[in-house]
């Protein structure tokens, strides 16, 4: 059975990779060039010592400000608000705390799980058991690099507002769960990650499969399978750290 030391020795992915290393497209930079169009927009506005050309100048003012936006000291979303390359390396040395909710059990936990570049291994334990088969009621170890990613997605639209906890609707399936879903035409693939321990299907309210699922496969980690479903709850996302494709279900 494979084990946190095995998934450990394969690397924690996000922490060490590119990901780290790549620049945050910065809203300060958006505010400031907001702040300088305006302040040019005043610049142009100084007055003359002509009688003439100060009126002139006043009116030529005040139809700019008409036009011009006003300069925002809210927080701008950088251009790709769903883009992850675009954090920064202050994102993901800060503690990595997840939310998490399994509707099939009713669950919900917030789980402080990495700090000071090191996973919490009790916290670790905790989470791999709230992504248990539900149904088999069996516990297996679950790559840590896929829990970097659900935690990397949650916090990145968390910055934007959204603050609602992540939906496990399936983390680990013992080989006989997996077998009856697909028996049961449950869309299932028969080699499933689910198997071991490096899938999960989630998803987070207020956020659409494709919004979702787009950020997700920003991370580059791995596989991304979008379910689209009608209904209120909408469908999923399947997200693992297998080899990095994307397929509709």
């Amino acid at each position: 059975m494979v084990t946190r030391r095995d998934f450990l020795h394969q690397g924690m992915g996000l922490t060490a990779a590119g990901l780290l290393a790549t620049p945050l497209i910065g809203c300060a930079a958006r505010n400031t060039h907001t702040v300088a169009a305006a302040g040019s927009i005043v610049h142009t506005a100084k007055p003359s010592s002509h009688t003439a050309g100060h009126a002139k100048n006043k009116a030529a003012a005040a139809a700019a400000a008409d036009t011009a936006p006003a300069a925002s000291t809210e927080l701008e979303p950088p251009p790709d608000i769903f883009d992850a390359q675009a954090l920064d390396l202050e994102f993901w040395l800060k503690p990595r705390v997840l939310d998490v909710t399994r509707p099939a059990s009713g669950e919900r936990a917030k789980i402080l799980y990495w700090k000071d570049g090191q996973v919490i291994d009790s916290a670790y334990q905790e989470l791999c058991h709230l992504m248990r088969d539900v149904n088999g009621k069996e516990t297996a170890p679950i790559d840590p690099k896929l829990f970097e990613t659900l935690w990397g997605a949650q916090a990145f639209v968390a910055r934007y507002g959204i603050e609602h906890p992540l939906e496990i609707l399936s983390g680990y399936r013992t080989p006989t769960s997996n077998r009856r879903l697909i028996e049961a035409g449950v869309p299932a693939a028969r080699q499933s990650l689910h198997i071991s321990g490096q899938a999960a299907d989630i998803r987070i309210a207020n956020l659409n499969e494709e919004v979702l699922g787009g950020l997700v496969r920003s991370f580059r980690q791995g596989g991304v399978g979008f379910y689209y479903r009608s209904g209120p709850r909408g469908g999923w996302i399947h997200a693992d750290t297998g080899l990095k494709r994307t397929w509709k279900g």
